[in-house]
């Protein structure tokens, strides 16, 4: 299986890259911090290389040993993966849920540094996601130059103009690591290689494209709100770099063209999935903008900063989204926080994993209907933007994989495929 690949080969690569940016950072260390931070780095070091070695041995997973707000509930999940193995031995590497031990593994690097003070809020990833950054920076300069050219005359589009515009962004933010891809084999100059310019070639590859339905749902909730109310929509972030770009320029667009009142993002609180927005990444990214010496990146980054400042953007960010547990027991785990999520009128789910949690990560037949694999998980009405990057995908038509399956038999895991999939609550 392709969680077998991932376990195997995968993740031990991504550790082993996590080790060698620790050795690479020793000057730093000892610069900042003298002999501690170096004491400090050979300590992380070692509990990376003996968690490999587990990992690669097929170990019993452990309960965690820190002291972390987070760690009862790890090790309470721990015990619920001991209940459903039905004694037959402890949870290990390659004998449990492949998102639990995915999850399980980040949140045994960042105790790796959480532990190990001074360098306890060094962020092992932070290297990929700024070069990330700066590799898609013709997409940038298309996608904000694009932008504020539209907001010039924002005010003058139609209902169905406003809709064509919607849609083309919903589907940067979809393609988000697509297109960077695109522009890297794209022409030279940013105006020719617009993320925007592939988008009617890349049509077919959605697989579910609930685009008017999430048209709808914003135009009649902007019809029922009051003076008192707001219409607020949540994006739960998945990627750093272009992608959260492509995120930003959506909700930027959301409020200017007033389909939504306040947006709130969701990023982690901590380092997760070599590549996930942290608060410092979502915040470096606006400064990152806003001091470009390129006049429509500047703008979006000062625009930005403005919305944060004057409330109407908020960042947050959330233990739950770093647990291992799928979203369905978020009202049990997290219920303060689902209570929060009740309140809005959409909630974007970003990216593969958030998919994985959403359905449970399961060997869903792919024609089992959307709500049937959220599994009563319906704060408010939701939709996810994703990629395929793993075997997980319900809400498919009859016939439809057997189709696509025919001519490409790596259809769920290329990255080729994608959905924008909407399920309104009940």
């Amino acid at each position: 299986s392709f969680a077998y690949f991932t376990i195997k080969d995968r993740l031990p690569q991504i550790l082993t890259r996590v080790i060698d940016t620790l050795h690479r950072h020793k000057n730093e260390f000892f610069e900042e911090h003298g002999e501690k931070g170096v004491e400090a780095e050979k300590r992380a070091i070692s509990f990376l290389s003996k968690l490999r070695n587990e990992l690669q041995t097929d170990k019993p997973v452990t309960l965690l040993e820190d002291e972390l707000p987070d760690a009862a509930l790890w090790n309470q999940y721990l015990d619920y993966q001991r209940n459903l193995s039905n004694g037959n031995g402890e949870p290990s590497w390659f004998q449990s849920p492949w998102l639990y031990v995915e999850c399980y593994m980040y949140r045994r690097i960042h105790a790796a540094l959480a532990q190990n003070p001074p360098i306890e809020n060094f962020d092992v990833f932070k290297e990929g996601k700024a070069q990330n950054f700066f590799e898609s920076q013709e997409a940038v300069i298309a996608l904000c130059t694009y932008f504020q050219e539209l907001l010039k005359n924002i005010k003058d589009l139609d209902e169905k103009q406003l809709q064509e515009e919607l849609f083309k962004l919903l589907q940067v933010s979809l393609w988000g690591n697509k297109c960077d891809l695109s522009f890297s084999a794209g022409e030279a100059t940013s105006q020719k290689s617009s993320p925007l310019q592939f988008l009617e070639n890349m049509l077919p590859y959605i697989l579910v494209n609930d685009m008017e339905e999430l048209w709808s749902l914003l135009v009649n909730a902007k019809k029922r709100t009051t003076e008192k109310s707001n219409v607020r929509v949540d994006i739960i972030l998945d990627n750093a770099g272009f992608e959260l770009v492509s995120d930003l320029v959506l909700a930027d667009f959301l409020l200017s063209s007033k389909l939504a009142d306040e947006i709130h993002f969701h990023g982690k609180s901590i380092p997760w999935y070599v590549s996930d927005t942290t608060k410092h990444d979502f915040n470096w990214t606006i400064k990152q903008l806003q001091s470009a010496n390129h006049m429509w990146m500047s703008r979006c980054g000062i625009n930005w900063e403005g919305n944060l400042k004057k409330g109407v953007w908020v960042y947050r960010d959330h233990m739950f989204w770093t647990l291992p547990h799928d979203f369905s027991s978020m009202a049990e785990v997290a219920p303060d926080f689902y209570a929060d999520l009740q309140k809005s009128n959409l909630l974007l789910f970003k990216g593969d994993l958030n998919y994985r949690k959403l359905t449970g990560d399961r060997k869903w037949e792919y024609t089992v209907p959307f709500h049937q694999a959220l599994n009563k998980f319906h704060p408010a009405p939701l939709c996810s933007l994703r990629t395929l990057k793993s075997d997980t995908q319900v809400g498919l038509k009859p016939g439809q994989v057997e189709q696509i399956q025919a001519s490409e038999p790596e259809w769920m895991v290329s990255g080729k495929y994608g959905v924008i999939q909407f399920h309104a609550a009940l």
